[in-house]
């Protein structure tokens, strides 16, 4: 399906780490070392945050604190309500490479991913474990021999996490059932895609289907509790989404070009997009 996008935000190095929050847009502009929030109703866009380590994926805690992933030092920080930044994890003990994105779960647990290495594709990446973090910061690994966990979401229900394996072949994405002591357990495939899907940002609706961003597919794909595709949005280039808006039916999209971190950053082809859907947005 050809949907209309309209554009919000241009001029981005590499949007990444999407969250609605508190009637905005909070999302990292990577490579420009920035985290930033958008306004909907002004248009207005702030900087946030500055993170060096280049940040990446974000989540708010269940007091509003921002947690952001800085990829490069490998370090959780934390934004309290003033603006200053803090160390909330080191995750150097798990993460190979740098960190990718984060899902913070309504008890205020992290979930972090790691891409393993620097290799790019053909090549398969480097496994890599997830790591967990705590509400008090302690860190631990629950999950072993992720091929490049992107994006996270966590059902309705806080029972079930889904994890995005980039680079699995095929592309797929990973269910985890979320056990009382904040392990994971019985995991599965979802779902796996055709050929040239490779499954990055994610966000989850109201009804536990899961938006899916597929930059080389082109595309965002919805697919439900099943594991079933039940719809496919050409959105060229998509990186990242959430959902959100005062309906929750506002699906935003984070594009960029090229992944490249130099194109990136002299090419600044990075663009947040809006496009409607149907199915509203789970608000924790």
């Amino acid at each position: 399906m050809t949907v209309t996008a309209d554009t919000l935000v241009e001029g981005l190095t590499f949007p990444e780490g999407a969250q609605w929050h508190e009637g905005h847009l909070w999302f990292s502009d990577t490579h420009a070392g920035e985290v930033l929030a958008y306004d909907p109703a002004t248009g207005a866009l702030n900087t946030v945050a500055e993170v060096p380590g280049r940040p990446a994926g974000l989540g708010f805690l269940p007091d509003g604190r921002l947690l952001i992933a800085s990829t490069r030092d490998r370090l959780v920080l934390c934004r309290d309500p003033g603006g200053a930044l803090s160390v909330y994890a080191d995750l150097s003990g798990i993460a190979v490479w740098h960190l990718t994105d984060m899902c913070v779960d309504r008890r205020g647990r992290a979930y972090v991913g790691n891409s393993g290495d620097d290799s790019t594709p053909p090549a398969p990446p480097r496994p890599a474990d997830l790591a967990m973090v705590e509400p008090d910061g302690t860190v631990h690994a629950v999950a072993t021999d992720m091929m490049f966990a992107s994006g996270m979401v966590v059902t309705a229900d806080g029972g079930t996490l889904v994890v995005a394996e980039t680079r699995s072949t095929p592309g797929r994405l990973t269910a985890f059932t979320v056990e009382p002591d904040s392990s994971l357990a019985q995991r599965r495939v979802l779902a796996e895609f055709e050929t040239g899907i490779a499954p990055e940002g994610l966000a989850i609706d109201a009804e536990d289907g899961i938006w899916v961003a597929s930059p080389s597919g082109g595309e965002v794909l919805r697919v439900d509790a099943a594991g079933v595709v039940t719809d496919r949005l050409v959105v060229f280039d998509s990186h990242a989404v959430a959902l959100g808006g005062a309906d929750g039916r506002d699906l935003f999209v984070c594009t960029c070009e090229t992944p490249i971190p130099e194109e990136a950053e002299a090419e600044r082809s990075g663009a947040i997009r809006l496009l409607r859907v149907e199915v509203p947005a789970t608000q924790y």
